[in-house]
């Protein structure tokens, strides 16, 4: 019997012997993913990290939509968004140690956690040469295998004691936009034969403005707070999609916190969650080659120009920004289950 003919064989084996009918799942109340049947949620878990308002219950059931609204330890988005904004500050930091500690830094204790994101931010020289050796044609592959090769250097990568976590979780915080702009910079290479350019992060700037500085070099103060401010709205979900539940599953078993993030990141690059990012890109793509220049929207000109290198290694214009960010959260909703 031939090898793939084997492979059909068991592959139609498994479709009928695995097959559950669709009216079983509501006669045992047995959720589909992460949504009832009414499209809300499934609850399965708390947190004071974050909530999501996207809808009202109607009295009598139904649901009624309304305009969302974001929550970071109770405080809106929007109001740290339009502060951010109005006094023109890189955010990003001091919304991570809110999520993180659940208070806002006074002007101290936000320099100081700035100069111990900046201090961390380096790579290991070995994940730096397994990164630019290894290679690999997709970004999110190559954070997942980074992040785990971390374990390696961690003095204490099984301790799962509070403090260790904080002490981990800001260190990935930190070597995400690093480990993401290297990752970039030598798959571009690689592929597209671009030149290779490895630049070390910079002690003086925010996460932002490091990270296209670490992609680019050169970047405009406009980009940089665009990107500060995405990475402020992205930072936090509510706990309930499907990379934060995926760590808390995963961390719930007392893993270290390196497999647990490892396991998110695969569930982040998903096209039904942060991979649906590749698709916005494949979209502008598409638009690029069957709309003549002169009927194109000036955003998709815009758009698909920047986008067009990074769709092909599996990152959007926006799926590093997310990535960085999400796994943040995760690493935050994994400190939580020890709070």
């Amino acid at each position: 019997m031939k090898k793939e003919y084997l492979i059909y064989k068991l592959s139609e084996a498994m479709k009928d012997c695995t097959r559950i009918d669709n009216e079983l799942f509501p006669k045992f109340d047995v959720k589909r993913g992460l949504r009832n049947e009414d499209g809300t949620g499934v609850l399965v878990g708390l947190t004071k990290i974050g909530n999501v308002v996207g809808y009202e219950r109607i009295p009598g059931g139904g649901l009624k939509p309304i305009p969302g609204k974001l929550f970071y330890r109770g405080y809106d988005l929007e109001d740290l968004a339009h502060a951010i904004l109005k006094e023109k500050r890189f955010g990003f930091e001091e919304v991570a140690y809110l999520l993180l500690s659940g208070s806002l830094p006074d002007k101290e204790e936000l320099a100081s956690f700035r100069e111990l994101i900046n201090d961390n931010m380096p790579l290991e020289q070995k994940t730096k040469m397994n990164i630019i050796e290894l290679e690999g044609n997709n970004i999110m592959n190559i954070l997942a295998r980074s992040v785990l090769e971390m374990y390696r250097f961690d003095p204490n990568p099984d301790d799962t004691s509070r403090d260790n976590l904080m002490r981990q979780s800001i260190d990935l915080i930190s070597k995400f936009p690093t480990i993401i702009a290297y990752a970039f910079n030598m798959l571009r290479h690689a592929t597209f034969g671009r030149s290779l350019h490895i630049r070390h992060p910079q002690e003086n700037l925010s996460i932002a403005e490091n990270f296209l500085y670490m992609l680019k070099r050169d970047y405009t103060e406009l980009d940089a707070r665009t990107l500060d401010l995405l990475l402020v709205l992205q930072a936090e979900h509510g706990g309930g999609n499907n990379s934060t539940f995926t760590v808390r599953v995963t961390s719930s078993t007392g893993t270290d916190t390196y497999s647990a993030i490892a396991a998110g990141i695969g569930s982040l690059k998903g096209p039904l969650h942060g991979g649906a990012n590749i698709q916005v890109a494949d979209m502008f793509h598409h638009l690029q080659e069957n709309i003549p220049l002169k009927r194109r929207p000036n955003t998709v000109r815009l758009i698909n120009k920047s986008s067009k290198a990074c769709g092909r290694a599996g990152l959007s214009d926006t799926t590093g920004v997310i990535t960085v960010s999400e796994i943040h959260v995760s690493c935050s909703d994994h400190l939580s289950l020890m709070l």
